[in-house]
């Protein structure tokens, strides 16, 4: 019996998302076949309280693309074009093989996969996960040269350590400062009370960070972070899931009114695309057994869909930018 899935037409292979080939990104020969090189990771940085408190985040979010799958040349109407240009080749690489007893060799994986993705001269975008998993894919990106990131997330992250960790949750922004390809930071969609106190603030303050909260974004705020970015610049796009409205997004680990709606991370994504290239996409902190059948999922994966999209025009059209 058919389902909602193959009324859609949705095909291609199982398991991978939108149906894409796969891919593997050990595989020196393959890697420069592919444009964009999707990963995905259940942690980097584990708590012993907590475990990989993210497991699973990938491959839901894989489901969450399944009725749309097998088709790059269907219509996605937050381009008003195809999912993907003619010619461009997207391949899902799986998961990389993480250990929750080691975070030190989780995060080298990490690093290891997005250097051989970028090396290869191809997009790396990496499926969480835990929320730390930024700093090794910012570790990897130091030969790029100089590199904004635009961060949307509920949270600043600026935290210098937590039980003792300095390389885990709330302190991925933290960490980036400190890397010398780092040359800006853009972090929009803080609201509420999370862990930050003032001494993070003004940390994050101090260095020249711009933070534009989730209580601006209805007063010009998506516009001005997006005329923080530099024309032609790289861009590190660090999605946080908890970024995006808890009506639309349950599944995250404190779900926070007042966040982003879709068309508003829509709108930031796709003007930061107009002025920079994305160079390395992460989507992180999915938590599926906070999802509300499967709607979390889903989300994630439009969005995700159309940022491939993006990156795939800006393939297709280095000098023009992105033209949708």
């Amino acid at each position: 019996m058919a389902d909602l899935k193959d009324m859609f037409g949705a095909a291609g292979e199982s398991g991978t998302f939108l149906g894409l080939p796969k891919g593997d990104v050990s595989d020196a020969a393959a890697a420069p076949k592919a444009d964009i090189v999707i990963m995905g990771a259940d942690c980097a940085t584990p708590y012993a309280s907590v475990g990989a408190y993210c497991a699973g985040g990938p491959d839901a979010i894989r489901a969450g693309s399944a009725d749309y799958a097998g088709d790059t040349r269907k219509v996605n109407f937050d381009l008003l074009g195809p999912l993907l240009p003619d010619g461009i080749r997207a391949v899902d690489a799986g998961n990389l093989s993480v250990d929750p007893l080691n975070a030190p060799a989780s995060r080298g994986a990490i690093r290891q996969a997005i250097g051989q993705v970028l090396q290869a001269g191809a997009v790396p975008v990496l499926l969480g996960g835990d929320d730390s998993l930024p700093i090794p894919i910012l570790e990897a990106m130091a030969p790029a040269g100089p590199l904004t990131i635009l961060q949307i997330d509920a949270h600043i992250d600026w935290r210098d350590e937590v039980d003792g960790e300095r390389l885990g949750l709330s302190s991925t922004m933290r960490r980036a400062s400190e890397m010398e390809h780092v040359v800006q930071i853009i972090q929009v969609g803080a609201r509420g009370v999370g862990s930050a106190g003032m001494a993070e603030l003004e940390a994050a303050r101090d260095w020249g960070a711009v933070i534009i909260p989730a209580h601006d974004m209805p007063h010009g705020g998506l516009d001005r972070a997006i005329d923080l970015i530099p024309e032609g610049g790289q861009i590190a796009l660090c999605i946080d899931c908890d970024a995006l409205d808890p009506s639309i997004m349950p599944a995250v680990i404190a779900p926070t009114a007042g966040g982003l709606t879709y068309a508003q991370a829509l709108y930031l994504i796709r003007g930061a695309a107009a002025r920079g290239r994305i160079a390395a996409v992460d989507l992180v902190e999915f938590m599926p057994e906070r999802d509300q059948n499967g709607a979390g999922a889903v989300t994630a994966a439009q969005l995700l869909t159309t940022i491939l999209g993006l990156i795939g025009r800006q393939v297709a059209n280095p000098r023009s930018g992105c033209a949708v």
